[in-house]
């Protein structure tokens, strides 16, 4: 697969065979990872890794960057086409510091900002504890209700006018239902805070149609480039004109020094599939996989978290079962299903031990899996969380054997050891 690399470095080839068969062999259920396409990789190992550039198209601090420059401005274009923003910028290492750009940006230290709490489904730099973000500046976390397990609007603005933030985050990691913009908007308004929304889950179903967009309502807009949107790893921070000078200010040299330019070109390419008509396709199938996927476990007993999903994401409350979170992920993956042990809200468990497991539909979609796949794959979790329970860990290579036969048969867009390696990752199965 790699022949290169057999010649020099033979340990790393074979890591790295193991781990192209492994997700080419595997069913991904980890609603933040996906196949991206084999010209996604290709633009992600090129050349342009050799090249420094830091600065902005047209005014770097090296020379040798023309061509640099038109492959980040046509990433750029891209983007701003795609969402139908004023102004995208794409030169950020990864989420967790583009989302530091942010307070960077329009913020101080001590500042007070509000976000939607980890244990709810929040991310940890929308001013968690444990992040510098919720070190160095004055946190206030809204949740979710306890009845329906969907953010309490209610609470948000009651807090928000108790605690005047200056910055409003909304979306997170762990969020199954559609976000409410325009509710956001209206609070962050009413106590003159930003707006910012973090989309990185559910990008690509917001480029594609099948949730609704942050643009109109938004002041500003994070996402990282893989999870639904289907590109290599990193972020793109995007805004109304009059916010891009201190958001680029505080990505360089704020916060970052030479942008990782073979990084852009790839996300480049990903923006470029995602602006085809197939794109779009592939963004209602999420959606509409995971809805069947939800109804056949809930079917099956399981607890989802307010009761199903509109978008990519499943939660399940693993309780009813009689296992931990890591006790189900842990069982799930000898079967060959990869999920994430994941905290619910008002979890009595520790993050490390949690309550709940997270899965969803992005990869398996990529792999041109459609709704009458779901009700196998909802066997296929019953089963083995049940063999978890009892031991029987025979379920475990019977299961693993029928995934690996429905893998074969949908293969893996952008892996060598599958059929489909050369092939873009679109509904073409």
């Amino acid at each position: 697969m790699f022949p290169l690399l057999e010649e020099s470095d033979p340990e790393i080839a074979a890591l790295l065979v193991r781990e192209d068969q492994r997700q080419a062999e595997s069913l991904f259920l980890i609603p933040s990872e996906n196949y991206c396409s084999s010209a996604v990789l290709e633009a992600n190992g090129t050349v342009l890794a050799n090249k420094y550039s830091e600065g902005y198209p047209g005014k770097r601090y090296y020379e040798g960057n023309d061509i640099i420059d038109e492959v980040e401005l046509l990433a750029q274009s891209r983007a701003r086409e795609l969402f139908g923003v004023e102004h995208a910028n794409v030169q950020p290492y990864s989420g967790s510091p583009a989302n530091l750009a942010i307070y960077l940006a329009f913020l101080q230290p001590g500042d007070t900002v509000m976000g939607l709490a980890l244990p709810a489904g929040g991310h940890l730099t929308h001013g968690w504890s444990v992040s510098a973000t919720g070190i160095w500046f004055n946190a206030i976390h809204y949740g979710v209700s306890p009845d329906t397990g969907r953010v309490d609007m209610d609470e948000v603005r009651r807090l928000a006018l108790e605690h005047r933030p200056k910055l409003l985050f909304c979306g997170g990691t762990a969020v199954p239902r559609t976000i409410d913009f325009e509710a956001f908007a209206a609070i962050a308004q009413e106590v003159d805070a930003l707006m910012v929304a973090d989309v990185s889950h559910i990008a690509g179903l917001i480029a594609g149609g099948a949730h609704p967009s942050p643009v109109p309502h938004a002041d500003v807009i994070m996402t990282t480039t893989h999870k639904t949107l289907r590109g290599p790893r990193g972020a793109i921070l995007m805004c109304r004109e009059r916010f891009a000078k201190a958001l680029d200010r505080a990505v360089f040299p704020g916060l970052q020094g030479g942008p990782h330019q073979h990084q852009t070109a790839a996300i480049a390419v990903a923006l470029g599939e995602a602006l085809t008509p197939a794109f779009s396709d592939y963004a209602h199938q999420i959606v509409a996989n995971a809805k069947t996927l939800a109804d056949a476990l809930s079917e099956r007993g399981f607890t989802l978290v307010s009761g199903g999903t509109d978008n990519h994401l499943i939660l399940l409350d693993m309780t009813s079962k009689g296992l931990t979170g890591k006790e189900a992920s842990t069982a799930l993956i000898q079967a060959g299903i990869v999920t994430n042990a994941n905290a619910i809200p008002f979890d009595p468990r520790k993050p490390f031990d949690p309550s709940g497991v997270r899965i969803g539909t992005p990869a398996v979609t990529s792999r041109g899996l459609r709704p009458e796949h779901m009700g196998e794959i909802a066997r296929w979790l019953d089963e083995v969380v049940e063999a978890g329970r009892s031991g029987e860990s025979d379920t475990f290579a019977r299961v693993k054997a029928e995934v690996n036969d429905l893998m074969q048969r949908y293969p893996a867009p952008g892996c060598r050891s599958s059929a489909a390696a050369d092939a873009p990752a679109v509904l073409s199965h």
